[in-house]
């Protein structure tokens, strides 16, 4: 093999060593952007079902309200 032949698989080496360890560092991102993805998506699911117990907080003061209203209103009615 003359010089101008290794030279040639020298360059080729080092192409598909550097796609290897640039392969390699995609995938370790990757896998960070899942980790963070996925506590991102735990703390939204904690946010909603906070939400909704807080909505359901509401809605029965809200239908408390309405009923003590009516009571109100029918007591001085029956004056």
């Amino acid at each position: 093999m003359n010089s101008g032949e290794l030279m040639v698989v020298l360059i080729v080496a080092i192409v598909m060593i550097a796609g290897i360890f640039k392969q390699r560092a995609r995938s370790h991102h990757r896998l960070d952007e899942d980790a963070i993805a996925s506590g991102e998506n735990q703390r939204l699911r904690d946010e909603v079902k906070e939400l909704k117990e807080r909505l359901k907080v509401l809605e029965r003061i809200t239908v408390e309200k309405e009923n003590s209203l009516a009571k109100e209103i029918e007591s001085l009615r029956d004056r």
